[in-house]
């Protein structure tokens, strides 16, 4: 990707004057990075060492076999360190805050992996770390709140607005004006100003990088296509990078359908009609707003996908068609989930699932020496209440009950 701030009609940085320093640091900082092999040298080195990378890339037998037509394969970011793609662009983002000398941290979380990978690299570089998550997803993702508070964080629920991922984010920019000179915001997806939408989207090419080499070693040959869930856009960006240079390779994004488009209850913004484009936090992109410019209401099964934009990236690429966007509602995920588990033995994450929707709708439209591949983003134990009350588990509502019974004795 070249060092760019708007991206075709997207992008750009509408910031406050008071930290228009903080961002000129930040912006020369990344690109003196950028233009230093040894920098991505000691990220790969601790991306290896730490983290566990390369991810490996499975090929889901027995889904194919189900399925008929494509191969299947699985690029597995569930077992990168702290069980997500998150820790590409923390671990990242760490070291060019060493490089700044600063030593605060904070960010904002939504299904609470980029939390969990922040808390995790302010541990390791030792760094005061504040996460912002909206009170709505503290409750949905209390596993992943207790294991940053247990590694030093503070956590802070976000009571405004619809409480959630959008609310978290404003609350960290209201912490960052007031601590610029302290604090690094680590943005946790390609969105934002800029340059959090290339700088995120270049540590996360590493599961492109990664995935290109690992498809032509095990099929041979590029892949068919390329599944990815959407959120903010970062896992996307992360493994679309691998394949933006190969026009044969064609490259899908799923969005949150949630109770379905025409509900309103869902987070479609490249894909549905309630989207235009809008500025805010920060950046131009395309936002679920009404026709006043006020932010509606969004829907996910999967915390992490009911952001009401999306990265500046990926909607120039929707615009110039080379990514298209496709949407899975809340049941189509439990569904996709349910048979991955079943049939292979691995539980992506509810986010991951809404990738698995698509490719497996499409797997036997095409013939069986091509390949296709989901990135899944992250691993679902994260969402295990969430996915529990969905399939209306009675032997999981028993054990809840005990426990609640047994901490009120």
């Amino acid at each position: 990707m070249e060092n760019q701030t708007v991206f075709g009609n997207w992008g750009g940085s509408y910031i406050p004057e008071i930290l228009h320093q903080t961002f000129e640091q930040l912006q020369d900082e990344y690109l003196k990075a950028r233009n230093d092999p040894h920098f991505w040298q000691e990220y790969s080195d601790l991306m290896s060492t730490y983290s566990g990378r390369p991810t490996p890339l499975t090929y889901a037998e027995n889904l194919t076999r189900h399925f008929g037509g494509a191969k299947i394969y699985i690029k597995r970011e569930d077992l990168n360190h702290t069980g997500a793609h998150k820790a590409n662009n923390v671990m990242g983002q760490g070291l060019l805050v060493k490089r700044m000398g600063k030593k605060r941290v904070i960010a904002e979380t939504g299904a609470g992996q980029h939390g969990m990978a922040t808390a995790t690299m302010a541990a390791k570089f030792g760094f005061d770390c504040t996460i912002y998550m909206g009170e709505v997803d503290v409750q949905r993702q209390r596993p992943n709140v207790f294991w940053m508070e247990k590694m030093g964080a503070t956590v802070i629920p976000v009571v405004d607005g619809s409480r959630i991922l959008k609310d978290a984010i404003n609350e960290a920019f209201r912490d960052w004006v007031s601590n610029v000179d302290t604090t690094h915001y680590v943005l946790g997806t390609a969105c934002g100003p800029a340059p959090f939408p290339e700088m995120v989207s270049w540590f996360q090419s590493i599961i492109g990088m990664e995935t290109e080499k690992q498809i032509k070693q095990q099929h041979g040959k590029p892949p068919a296509r390329v599944y990815a869930c959407v959120g903010g856009g970062s896992n996307a960006m992360g493994i679309f990078q691998g394949f933006l240079g190969n026009s044969d390779v064609e490259l899908v994004g799923v969005e949150a359908g949630g109770k379905g488009i025409k509900s309103g209850l869902h987070a479609c913004r490249l894909c549905g009609s309630d989207a235009s484009p809008g500025v805010a936090q920060g950046y131009k992109t395309m936002f679920l707003q009404n026709s006043d410019g006020q932010m509606l209401e969004t829907h996910s099964v999967a915390a992490g996908l009911d952001y009401v934009g999306v990265s500046p990236i990926l909607a120039d690429l929707a615009e110039k068609k080379r990514v298209r966007f496709e949407s899975a509602t809340d049941s189509e995920v439990m569904q996709a989930l349910d048979l991955t588990m079943k049939m292979e033995g691995i539980i992506p994450a509810l986010e991951s699932a809404h990738a698995f929707v698509q490719a497996f709708k499409e797997a036997p439209q095409l013939s069986a020496d091509e390949a296709i591949i989901i990135n899944q983003s992250g691993r679902g134990d994260k969402d295990i209440f969430t996915i529990a009350h969905a399939f209306d588990d009675p032997s999981w509502k028993k054990f809840i009950i005990a426990i609640a019974e047994e901490y009120n004795r």
